[in-house]
């Protein structure tokens, strides 16, 4: 059966609903209602052995009793009775059928095989299935609801969902905000039509513009990819079963074969395909795609009345690559007089409360030129604000704080084909889902702790010798001043040794090949000596480079970091993470303002994703978390008995399944 032929789902000629009932309580007579009252263009036939008629209509005792052609049967009866009921429609030449009925192969092996009989006798009188199990289908352009609730408002997304009743709250909040659907489909167990023929048909219909799927599992893996590649409108997935436990909910749920969901993230990622991480987002996203259109770069402008929405929008645009670029000094002088002169001129933009519509009309003809997006918030009952906006336009419209003028503004826009967001992180999320990533910038990252500025720089021998009069345990070392002394100082020490630079202005010595490891010869050590310096001291002409520190190799260890920084606001503020050249890169750490107890620093220590390095990975030792937990709470000692310290960073820290050693140290001091 070809794409087209499932127009018999959902453009049928005539509908046949097997089960139907006189009882309003039950499913069979809600759902014939809604076929009538949703206004169903073509003829209705209710089948039941015991009625005469149903709503008005005549009923039937089986379908093959109906005289004229009957396209589409809905099936409500007691599972047992399915496999007759499809074998019936097969014989009256019922070229589909929707099974509501549940009691499958989600019931246990009886179930399934009562689902395969039900499969056989349908691909025996060429009738296709959507479900069983399942809550039926509803196109609001060829008025059919075959399910429930009766909602009628008709828009761009189609919603395809393994779950009838995520797929119906889709339903219910597109209906809810004047937006509507163009479909939902309720797959349920998927016994013959399933998410990768919907996917076909649906990229083929006219009246949809975004494919929304809520997947626990995909049942032709092959065919979904050859779809999702090919599909020419976006698809929004909303894939459950992420978890251990989760996967196991979703093969019970649907018998859904949930797989491993790293291999759907990278699936999903290659074929372009927008997932989402919630039934919110995945609601958001598919409303933004239908929606709104491809804006032609990331430069996002945010004009607002509420400073602490715009605030919360640029977080939000950061993270998702936006750039939210200076205002122009163009763009600034030409606001002069249109926006309140205590308003201050950048980006967000903040018009403050004396805002009103016309004044965000002027702001906008004035800005598009310099930006690729507009971000519009109103953060008060604006009045007016639906006259503002521009169906089509490169806007993400946010409205909140706005009462019952909010209310009428946003219904106004909805009817406009205009989407409207709550809140301004899922406006900007929504919004940066139509952006293909080679358009966004990377992402920003939350700010952390910064390196006070100014301080007074200890050496790095002197950083270690103060560590060890308070109760440090740190590698061998001596300082020296020369290359020769360097050689002295290694042949005491015994080879192998490491060579480190020691200025006090240099804070990462890797990047200016200030470090060397395990020199075994003072051949090897004058050498490194002195290339160390020639590469410090063209990298950084300006610091002060008061020679180098020998130490003795560190036997290999796990490698972490402890840290204090202390902040202008909340004071000391305690670092343990995964430590190496690779800190900043990672960020794998946990933090804790002062004061800490012991039980805080072992749950610092699980809160980091290398967390099972430390109890021993792949037949290496455990780590000595009592030792770890000792030198965090020293360096808490420290922070709090001497104030004048401003930073220690302790990085690396050898972590040892018997103690540990620190093998480098930076510590600042406040004043010069």
């Amino acid at each position: 059966m070809g794409v087209q032929q499932l127009d018999a789902f959902f453009r049928p000629r005539s509908v046949a609903v097997i089960g139907a009932s006189e009882s309003p309580e039950k499913l069979g007579h809600e759902i014939l209602r809604n076929i009538l009252e949703g206004g169903f263009p073509g003829a209705i036939y209710p089948i039941n052995p015991k009625s005469e008629t149903i709503l008005g209509l005549q009923c039937f005792k089986n379908v093959k009793e109906v005289p004229d052609g009957v396209d589409l049967a809905v099936i409500i009866i007691p599972a047992r009775f399915v496999p007759q009921a499809v074998a019936d429609c097969g014989e009256k030449g019922v070229q589909a059928a929707v099974v509501i009925t549940g009691g499958f192969s989600e019931a246990g092996p009886e179930g399934e095989a009562l689902q395969q009989e039900v499969v056989r006798v349908a691909r025996e009188g060429g009738v296709r299935l959507i479900g069983p199990n399942c809550q039926g289908v509803n196109n609001p352009y060829h008025p059919l609801c075959a399910s429930w609730p009766l909602l009628q408002r008709q828009g761009r997304v189609a919603v395809i969902s393994q779950s009838g009743t995520v797929g119906a709250a889709m339903m219910d909040w597109f209906s809810d905000e004047e937006l509507g659907v163009s479909c939902f489909v309720s797959l349920g167990n998927r016994a013959d039509v399933d998410e990768t023929d919907l996917i076909r048909y649906f990229d083929q219909d006219p009246n949809t513009r975004v494919i929304a799927l809520y997947l626990e599992g995909i049942k032709r893996p092959a065919e979904f990819r050859r779809a999702i590649d090919e599909a020419g409108k976006p698809v929004v997935v909303l894939k459950a079963g992420r978890t251990p436990r989760g996967k196991v909910a979703a093969e019970s749920h649907t018998k859904s074969l949930a797989g491993a969901d790293a291999v759907y993230s990278s699936l999903f990622k290659a074929h372009r395909v927008v997932r989402a991480e919630t039934i919110q987002e995945f609601y958001d996203f598919a409303k933004a795609l239908a929606y709104l259109n491809p804006p032609p770069g990331n430069r996002i402008l945010f004009i607002t009345t509420s400073g602490g929405a715009a605030i919360l929008a640029t977080d939000t645009a950061e993270r998702e690559g936006l750039d939210v670029a200076p205002l122009p000094a163009e763009l600034a002088d030409a606001l002069e007089g249109v926006i309140p002169a205590h308003a201050i001129r950048a980006n967000p933009l903040d018009l403050t409360g004396d805002a009103h519509a016309a004044m965000y009309q002027a702001v906008l003809e004035r800005a598009r030129p310099y930006y690729d997006i507009m971000g519009i918030i109103f953060g008060d009952p604006v009045a007016d604000a639906s006259t503002v906006v521009t169906p089509g336009a490169h806007e993400v419209v946010i409205f909140l704080g706005g009462a019952d003028v909010e209310k009428v503004e946003r219904k106004k826009m909805h009817l406009n084909g205009i989407p409207v967001f709550p809140t301004p992180e899922r406006g900007v999320r929504a919004l940066a889902q139509l952006l293909p990533p080679e358009k966004k910038r990377k992402p920003a990252r939350t700010t952390v702790p910064a390196s006070p500025a100014g301080g007074r720089h200890p050496s790095l021998s002197e950083c270690l010798e103060f560590l060890e009069n308070h109760g440090f345990e740190c590698v061998c070392h001596r300082f020296a001043e020369s290359p020769g002394k360097a050689v002295h100082l290694a042949n005491q020490l015994g080879f192998p040794v490491a060579l480190k630079i020691d200025s006090p202005d240099i804070l990462h010595k890797s990047d200016v090949g200030g470090v060397r490891l395990g020199l075994r010869s003072g051949q090897e050590v004058r050498k490194a000596y002195e290339e160390m310096m020639e590469s410090a001291r063209k990298a950084r002409p300006d610091a002060d480079i008061r020679g180098a520190v020998v130490s003795c190799m560190a036997s290999a260890g796990l490698e972490v970091i402890l840290g204090m920084n202390r902040d202008p606001q909340f004071g000391p503020v305690i670092l343990f993470g995964l430590g190496g050249v690779t800190v900043e890169l990672f960020r794998d750490v946990a933090m804790r303002i002062l004061p800490i107890t012991r039980e805080d620093a072992f749950a610092m220590m699980e809160e980091i994703q290398a967390a099972p390095l430390l109890d021993g990975y792949r037949g290496a030792p455990p780590v000595d978390k009592e030792a770890l937990a000792d030198a965090i709470l020293k360096l808490a000692h420290l922070a709090e008995t001497h104030e004048d310290i401003m930073e220690i960073d302790l990085n690396p820290v050898f972590a040892y399944s018997e103690g540990l050693v620190v093998a480098d140290a930076r510590i600042i001091w406040r004043g010069a």
